[in-house]
């Protein structure tokens, strides 16, 4: 369709949140003003999207995902009553979306997580960062293949911490869970990224 064409030509330059103007978009999008939740889909699409894109590692059902996810959102934006938070609340929509399209389309995640050994790691592991990987473009496939071996649950924390910059009360929020087990699982998640990297990026330069 082509406002999710617009979603993807979009990606690159985000326009900058205003709070102000974001609130003022929010209550004249409540009292049914169409160009004001069409200004907040081209806000926030982006990165709905993308959340969507990397969850499902395919881009047609994102596009239907993020469709689902503003369509739900219409629907219900007198419950949001914190503006601050639209986007960590539209992230939250955009998970149950992809959780249910998971289970419609009986996608399932072989767990390859090796926990047993984590506490060993660190000590060996190179210093780049995940947050350093995302920028370069050489790692780009095997970041996304590095990814994709994540338990679902613990794919989605890092993605909202380093890809969207949630603090981690947001994402605790996004989740359903506590604020340790956020930290938890976004520190095994680093973790595992790095050592599945480490030969690569051992050797790069």
């Amino acid at each position: 369709m082509a406002f999710l064409s617009a979603v993807k030509m979009a990606m690159v330059s985000v326009i900058p949140s205003d709070t102000d103007r974001e609130s003022t978009l929010l209550r004249r999008a409540r009292a049914g003003d169409p160009a004001a939740f069409r200004t907040l889909f081209e806000r926030h699409a982006p990165a709905v999207w993308r959340f969507l894109r990397d969850l499902l590692r395919d881009e047609a059902a994102a596009d239907e995902a993020t469709q689902e996810t503003f369509v739900r959102a219409h629907g219900r934006l007198s419950a949001l009553r914190d503006g601050d938070r639209l986007g960590a609340w539209l992230l939250g929509i955009a998970r149950n979306v992809y959780l249910e399209t998971r289970r419609r389309r009986g996608m399932t995640h072989v767990d390859v997580d090796d926990e047993a050994h984590e506490g060993q790691v660190e000590a060996v592991l190179p210093t780049p960062s995940p947050e350093d990987l995302l920028l370069d473009r050489e790692l780009e496939g095997l970041l996304a293949e590095a990814l994709g071996a994540l338990r679902e649950e613990r794919r989605a924390a890092l993605l909202l911490r380093i890809d969207h910059g949630l603090p981690y009360e947001e994402i605790a929020s996004v989740m359903g869970w506590s604020l340790p087990k956020v930290k938890n699982e976004i520190h095994r998640a680093r973790l595992q990224l790095r050592e599945r990297l480490a030969d690569h990026v051992g050797g790069h330069s």
